[in-house]
């Protein structure tokens, strides 16, 4: 999936095969998965995510219809490098030369 992808966000795992196969049947490309959270221990408690590259509003409409959250992903682009540090070729003097210092 290229570009921004949406992801609808349920508990129940038969929400999310509801909303995939509705996207699927409209043509749209989406894979269910298994949405890991932070602390959860117990893979029960894990939601199901619907990640989709189905326009925002079609997603949205289904997410409230089957009482989930919308979220989307940001495919942002790499940053540019920066410019290569100057590096000192030599360590700097601290006492004055002449040893007046």
């Amino acid at each position: 999936m290229t570009g921004p992808t949406g992801r609808g966000i349920f508990f129940d795992e038969d929400d999310a095969r509801a909303v995939a196969a509705r996207l699927a049947a409209q043509g749209y490309t989406v894979d269910v998965q298994r949405e890991r959270l932070a602390g959860e221990d117990d893979d029960e408690d894990h939601p199901w995510a619907v990640v989709t590259d189905a326009p925002g509003v079609v997603l949205e409409l289904l997410v409230d219809e089957h009482d989930g959250w919308y979220d989307v992903e940001q495919t942002a682009p790499a940053p540019p490098p920066l410019p290569p540090l100057t590096l000192p070729i030599a360590p700097k003097r601290i006492k004055r030369p002449g040893g007046a210092g």
